[in-house]
């Protein structure tokens, strides 16, 4: 059973509805900010904005941070990473880990702006994933971020928040992306999922939450059980 099973079996729709707005209002108060503003990751454009994104799997934006430096400082742009050499890629990129996969993306994305989209970031989902290492949460990144448009990166961060939040009782980030797109504000809903993975690092965390010092703790039903 969920943990929104558990703890909000008998919860009726207005209380829940009721509560998911105090949930939004009390991270806007804990994490102000834009979708930019709340972005750990170092950046300077979409194109970055993307591979950083592309990077940060199973990785830490300080790490990724640490290794686009030198990334960036050598591939710049779409142009010139679509004609890196891979090996010298790697090389840069292995501290991430997956760093012969993620190569492969990263140079894989570059090629693919310049052939699809002359270059150019595109600014819609659907076009995003057309690009090689581009899933939905990278898709979801680069739009709220770079773009400013409606979007939820779902993440592990996300997956879990959701749930113990009872938000939803879905594991699957595209059904937990439609689910919190439902009732959210479109302009506000980069911001969320990315407040939601403030928390999720910072607070509620996978093995060990802190639910003692969680602002969320009241509104929770993994407490409230």
């Amino acid at each position: 059973m969920s943990d929104r099973a558990k703890g909000t079996q008998t919860e009726s729709w207005p209380a829940e509805k009721k509560r998911r707005h105090a949930i939004e209002l009390r991270l806007n108060d804990l994490y102000p900010g834009t979708a930019s503003d709340l972005c750990e990751l170092d950046f300077d454009g979409a194109f970055q904005l993307g591979v950083a994104t592309i990077l940060s799997a199973q990785c830490t934006d300080v790490v990724v941070n640490s290794v686009i430096r030198r990334l960036f400082s050598k591939y710049p742009d779409a142009q010139s990473l679509a004609v890196a050499n891979t090996d010298e890629v790697e090389e840069i990129i292995r501290p991430t880990g997956f760093f012969r996969n993620k190569a492969k993306n990263i140079v894989g994305f570059a090629i693919g702006l310049l052939d699809e989209y002359a270059g150019q970031v595109p600014s819609t989902i659907d076009e995003l994933v057309r690009l090689p290492g581009v899933g939905r949460k990278t898709a979801n990144v680069v739009v709220t971020v770079a773009f400013g448009k409606p979007g939820v990166a779902v993440d592990t961060h996300v997956q879990r928040l959701s749930r113990r939040l009872g938000l939803t009782t879905s594991s699957d980030p595209s059904k937990i992306e439609s689910e919190l797109m439902s009732w959210l504000d479109p302009l506000d809903s980069g911001s969320f999922g990315l407040r939601l993975i403030l928390h999720g690092r910072r607070v509620c965390t996978a093995r060990r939450p802190e639910c003692s010092a969680c602002a969320l703790a009241e509104l929770c039903p993994r407490v409230m059980i």
